[in-house]
């Protein structure tokens, strides 16, 4: 079988949200078919090296599959929160970007279910 290594935000879409110094990151597929791909390769621990350079306390990953989605809850990773940060994204918002940014092997037979240009 062939497979194709794309970024993540061909196979899914973000939502993030943050408390405290605590950052929750979403990653919803836009398709069923492409989540057992993404749950088999976007972990708690490739999102924990993701943002090694925030140096998170801890990374939680929260599986949804009836929603074809999975929640990562990120400690530690928002220099005190939004009142403490000296940071340009205090709340976190763009963290998805990062997220969404991994590579992702996706099978050749799945190619017609991702998002955005061929390239």
């Amino acid at each position: 079988m062939t497979a194709l290594t794309v970024p993540l935000w061909r196979a899914a879409h973000g939502r993030t949200g943050d408390k405290g110094d605590r950052s929750n990151i979403s990653v919803i597929a836009w398709h069923a078919a492409l989540y057992p791909v993404i749950a088999e390769q976007i972990t708690a621990d490739v999102v924990a090296r993701c943002f090694a350079h925030r140096q998170p306390s801890r990374v939680t990953r929260h599986e949804l599959p009836n929603l074809q989605a999975m929640n990562f809850v990120l400690d530690g990773v928002l220099d005190g929160g939004v009142n403490d940060a000296l940071n340009l994204d205090s709340h976190g918002k763009a963290l998805s970007f990062l997220l969404l940014d991994l590579p992702l092997v996706v099978p050749a037979g799945l190619a017609p279910l991702l998002r955005g240009p061929d390239r």
